[in-house]
């Protein structure tokens, strides 16, 4: 029977890649330079090749199409998708692969991509290429949960940071506006999310700051969550 017939298809990676810039979430993305979607936004990636395995796959074309060098960045798989008529080429599976970093350079496009650039994950999440869109409402919706239950945030406040640079990173990824005395309370009662160095930061106006590092937990125990009348972004 046709049904029972064994299905030929191609598999497929792509990369979701977030960091704070500017005072916004933004996303790595490209313009494509070749059909399908010719000149449409999507995400980097691309075809798996002979003797490669997924994570090979994906750095190579993290690497080809923007510049970026994935060794660098903790890549974790976020999900699988197979939908029928997600690529007009015929049937492609593709393992996405998610990275949340500080710091990220500026990328150079290459290889099929005509542009890649940062941005505002508001701005680019309706309209990419392919089933896109769902990945990455799928990726950012990760990345605030990782907000909830570990310790993220602190990776992108340097060093030292007051607690009101770490409720700015919440702000920025949750969307959502975080009452100062509530969040710097959750902060101080989670053991192991922050510990005080002695210093202040002074300000040209106001008062001084209290400075904290990272502490030694990775998981938040209790967790910070989200606000029930966060926006969605």
């Amino acid at each position: 029977m046709a049904d029972r017939d064994h299905l030929w298809l191609r598999l497929a990676v792509d990369l979701v890649i977030l960091t704070v810039r500017d005072g916004q979430l933004k996303l790595l993305v490209i313009e494509r330079a070749n059909d399908p979607y010719q000149g449409q936004l999507a995400l980097p990636g691309g075809f798996l090749r002979a003797g490669e395995d997924l994570r090979e796959a994906a750095e190579r074309e993290l690497l080809e199409e923007t510049g970026l060098d994935g060794r660098d960045l903790h890549l974790e798989q976020l999900a699988t998708y197979g939908a029928p008529d997600r690529d007009p080429r015929g049937p492609v599976v593709s393992v996405t692969y998610l990275a949340i970093a500080p710091d990220l350079p500026i990328p150079t496009a290459g290889s099929d991509a005509s542009r890649a650039w940062w941005a505002p994950v508001k701005e680019v999440r309706h309209g990419l290429a392919f089933d896109h869109d769902q990945i990455a409402r799928d990726a950012v919706e990760r990345a605030r949960t990782r907000l909830e239950f570990t310790t993220l945030a602190t990776v992108f406040c340097g060093p030292t940071f007051t607690v009101g640079d770490l409720r700015h990173v919440y702000e920025v990824v949750w969307d959502a506006t975080l009452d100062p005395r509530n969040f710097s309370r959750k902060v101080a009662q989670t053991p192991g999310f922050v510990e005080p160095t002695g210093a202040r930061r002074i300000p040209p106006t106001g008062r001084p700051a209290a400075l904290y590092r990272r502490g030694t937990a990775e998981t938040l125990h209790p967790p910070i969550l989200r606000p029930s009348s966060g926006t969605d972004g």
